[in-house]
């Protein structure tokens, strides 16, 4: 229970009352806020593997080539964690509102400006460079925001709000198949545009960070002392390796789906079940988090989507085998979006976790910008048997080599923990 800040210490979009509150409160709209941001941010964006599969079965823009089509994609994610910086600085030091406005804006211009390109070149600046920075600027200046209303429920909260952007993959995944073979890409991108903003301005508006936090974070002096630690490298090395992995999987679904024998619009649906599992597994993952330990729950769960891709990915030669791995490995795929906050609190703190967020998101941008054209490199000719073999066992592989960074980290937590423990006793 915490003691907020008087309200004339408040200023624009923080939650301010003279009474304390408990856990929660109006931390449960944020949450929500949070999932629907999510939903039009990172699911709109999951919905690039069925632009991707429907630009590489047809001649949109002739003279592009697949690995140009694959690299607009990871653009649009890296320029997202590569603005992320500012959008924390930003967002600590003037106004989570601000931020978020301003990505809400550009993501909206990005999408509807997508609808009038001729040219390949266009087309990297809307739905690649663009759509990025619009995308960075809501996710940094609200991913954080769920962790300051919650300490038992954190990762449960976080999860939850990290949930939606896997049921805003699955419906996205949906309709934009339904509309690219009905409506065309200028339609589509522009209903994408016109939603996407519509829902991120109410929910950015809506947003809101605690007084006690906001008047914590202003008044805090920007120290990186923590950000050098091997705590904080390693927790790097299990974000870097889960982002690489996890974009070649969200990308390469829909197109393995069509190269194993199966129409465009299954291709889809394999990506849309992805998003499904993720909406389920996100907030299961925060809620098993919460009661059994964030570090054991997230290692576990970054382990099993590499283990799924070895063992059940690599032998889906059906609808059936491909819908029900991307369902099952969709549960866990995407746990460190949603574990990313939890578990940097636990690092670095509370107060350090704006910047901390914001040099994550920097670390992540090369990886989430070359995984897709790394995949395409590694598939092998579209006459072979197994034509995404070393793709597959590429995302195993990285999985559980981030679950053991992960692990590595935990271990040097618990020695510490019981080194404390035994000089406490001795003293």
């Amino acid at each position: 229970m915490v003691k907020p800040a008087p309200a004339d210490e408040s200023p624009n979009n923080v939650v301010s009352t003279s009474e304390e509150f408990r856990e929660g409160g109006y931390g449960w709209v944020c949450v929500a806020c949070t999932a629907i941001i999510n939903a039009h941010t990172w699911g709109i964006n999951a919905a690039y593997g069925v632009f991707l599969s429907y630009y590489l079965s047809s001649d949109v823009f002739p003279g592009t080539s697949s690995l140009d089509y694959a690299f607009i994609g990871g653009l649009s994610i890296g320029c997202a964690m590569l603005i992320a910086p500012l959008g924390a600085f930003l967002s600590q030091r003037v106004s989570n509102r601000l931020v978020l406005n301003l990505g809400a804006i550009i993501q909206a211009i990005a999408l509807i400006t997508t609808s009038f390109v001729k040219t390949n070149w266009q087309l990297f600046l809307s739905q690649g460079i663009a759509f990025g920075f619009g995308m960075g600027f809501c996710f940094v200046a609200s991913v954080s925001v769920p962790s300051y209303w919650f300490a038992q429920k954190r990762s449960l909260a976080n999860g939850i709000a990290s949930g939606g952007s896997g049921l805003g993959g699955l419906i996205y995944s949906l309709a934009t198949e339904k509309m690219l073979q009905e409506l065309g890409i200028a339609w589509t991108a522009r209903i994408l545009g016109i939603l996407a903003f519509t829902m991120n301005m109410i929910c950015g508006n809506l947003l809101r960070v605690p007084a006690h936090a906001q008047a914590a974070r202003k008044a805090s002096k920007l120290d990186l002392s923590s950000l050098w630690s091997l705590d904080y490298f390693l927790l790097l090395a299990w974000a870097f390796l889960s982002a690489l992995a996890y974009v070649v999987l969200l990308f390469s679904l829909p197109s393995y789906s069509v190269a194993i024998g199966l129409t465009q619009q299954q291709g889809s649906l394999a990506g849309a079940l992805l998003s499904l599992g993720q909406a389920i597994g996100r907030p299961g993952v925060g809620l098993l988090s919460d009661r059994w330990g964030r570090f054991p729950v997230t290692i576990v769960a970054t382990f099993l989507a590499g283990f799924l891709s070895l063992v059940l990915w690599i032998f889906a030669d059906s609808a059936g085998l491909t819908y029900f791995f991307a369902v099952v490995v969709g549960l866990f795929s995407g746990t460190f979006l949603a574990a990313m906050s939890p578990i940097t609190a636990e690092v670095v703190g509370l107060i350090g976790l704006p910047p901390a967020v914001g040099i994550f998101c920097l670390v992540l941008c090369p990886p989430l910008t070359v995984a897709e054209p790394i995949a395409l490199q590694l598939r092998n000719s579209s006459r072979d048997s197994k034509p995404y073999i070393r793709v597959q066992i590429f995302v195993g592989v990285v999985y559980i080599g981030a679950a053991g960074f992960l692990m590595t980290l935990w271990l040097l937590k618990i020695r510490r923990s019981r080194s404390a423990q035994n000089a406490a006793r001795v003293s």
